[in-house]
């Protein structure tokens, strides 16, 4: 079997298989691409390129249920939610649309020596993209979009598992209007990801992926001066400060732990609630989890046999070294793993400090905000949070000295389609969405007039 293949994880039935790509083909994607950089990239204008992605958000729209389908079927994410990548993927896209040429319009700058200078954002050429399984639509559009929209063009190598929702992908930006080489599909293998980094036609690279990938990549990258933006894993934290509704505080948990059957870089894993409100939020919590319904569609199967087994390994690990299941089952059929909570976590548990990809919570306790800070600022990785207060202040305060990119008070999944994206530590560098993501891969060229 070739590496791109989609293996139904419901069933772990074969459906269908894809060559990986020759070295001509390849060859052909960097021409294409570097060509239509110079002929149509640099010639057309911000408002041109917009139009495009305009009408390819609309295109994200006309086909959703299609979009849906083929994901539910290459990871396994329940159709509802698959639809909905495919509609949030459209909102993306129409958002950048929308704020192109406010977000890239000159940027005047104050200079002590009073002559005229601002930044101007171009292109600077092809990028490359290498996406992950666990939001195959969602993680191209804020990716490619602003890319295209600014003035480069974009070759992406999707996840191994995903090869008919990269193809439908590179459909949609055709079908919009996008010449032949502004998005090429290929697939490519890591050797030839490898070859295709250190091309000089290449000018950047994206990557959404495992922190493993990350530092290959970025060596990659470096190796070959090549600027880098990586969104990489994630063990979010939850904080449960003090709140007159332990019910909405659950709900969110709930939500925020089992979006995407727990497949999130940002999902909320661990659960940190203050000792106050600890017992009634853990047997609320634990009912809430209990509930989830694997045939009612909540949560799908893992995305592959190699997360299930991955997942599995961590649990079980965790519960030789002394962590307690409050709800679950360490068993999986096939890929369908019951959503489970551990508690009783200490430090020197590997998965103190691991990132569980999958719907699995860690429960703590706490009996101050300082010891809720030196927790969460425990993990290695610093993607997002969420805090949890009724006094705003706190949160707030709280929140500033989380290190991580990503503050959401008072609920979970308070994402949005112009809201920058991205985290520190283990979790990467670099913004994706909104304007700060849109100028990742811009050169920002300085005018100066002498009079």
């Amino acid at each position: 079997m070739g590496t791109f293949a989609v293996i139904n994880p419901a069933t772990g039935e074969t459906l269908a298989e894809y060559p990986d790509a020759t070295a001509e083909e390849i060859e052909s994607a960097l021409t294409s691409a570097q060509k239509a950089y110079k002929e149509w990239a640099r010639t057309t204008t911000v408002a041109e390129r917009a139009a495009l992605a305009q009408r390819a958000a609309e295109l994200f729209d006309e086909r959703k249920d299609e979009l849906g389908a083929i994901i539910n079927r290459e990871m396994g994410k329940p159709l509802d939610q698959s639809v909905g990548e495919a509609e949030f993927s459209g909102a993306i896209t129409a958002a950048f649309a929308k704020n192109a040429e406010k977000w890239l319009a000159d940027e005047q700058l104050e200079v002590e020596d009073g002559l005229r200078s601002f930044f101007r954002f171009q292109g600077t050429g092809v990028i490359l993209g290498i996406m992950p399984w666990n939001y195959p639509y969602y993680q191209v559009a804020r990716f490619a979009v602003p890319n295209l929209i600014l003035g480069n063009t974009v070759i992406l190598k999707h996840a191994a598992q995903c090869p008919e929702s990269a193809l439908a992908l590179e459909k949609i930006f055709r079908d919009a209007g996008f010449p032949e080489g502004a998005y090429v599909n290929v697939f490519a293998t890591h050797e030839q990801l490898a070859d295709i980094i250190a091309d000089d036609r290449i000018q950047g690279v994206s990557l959404t992926g495992s922190e493993r990938a990350g530092a290959i990549v970025a060596e990659q990258a470096g190796r070959h001066l090549k600027k880098c933006v990586l969104e990489l894993g994630g063990s979010d934290v939850f904080l449960v400060l003090d709140t007159a509704d332990v019910d909405h505080a659950v709900e969110h948990a709930v939500g925020g732990r089992m979006e995407n059957t727990g497949q999130a870089c940002n999902g909320s894993k661990r659960i940190v609630v203050m000792d106050k409100h600890f017992d009634e939020f853990a047997e609320k919590f634990k009912a809430a989890i209990a509930g989830q319904s694997y045939e009612s569609g909540d949560f799908g199967p893992l995305s592959s046999s190699q997360a299930t087994e991955t997942l599995s390994k961590q649990v079980k690990s965790a519960i030789d070294q002394g962590a307690e299941v409050l709800v679950g089952s360490t068993e999986p059929e096939g890929n369908v793993f019951t959503p489970t909570v551990l508690a009783n976590i200490t430090p020197s548990m590997d998965v103190y400090s691991q990132e569980l990809f999958g719907p699995v919570a860690q429960l703590y306790k706490v009996s101050s905000d300082e010891e809720a800070v030196e927790l969460a600022n425990s993990s290695p990785y610093g993607l997002g949070s969420v805090v949890i207060c009724d006094d705003l202040e706190r949160a707030e305060r709280v929140g500033n000295q989380l290190d991580v990119g990503m503050v959401f008070i008072g609920a979970a999944g308070l994402e949005g389609a112009d809201v920058p994206f991205g985290g520190v530590k283990k979790s990467g560098y670099g913004r994706e969405l909104g304007k700060v993501g849109m100028l990742e891969f811009a050169n920002k060229k300085l005018f100066r007039f002498a009079e």
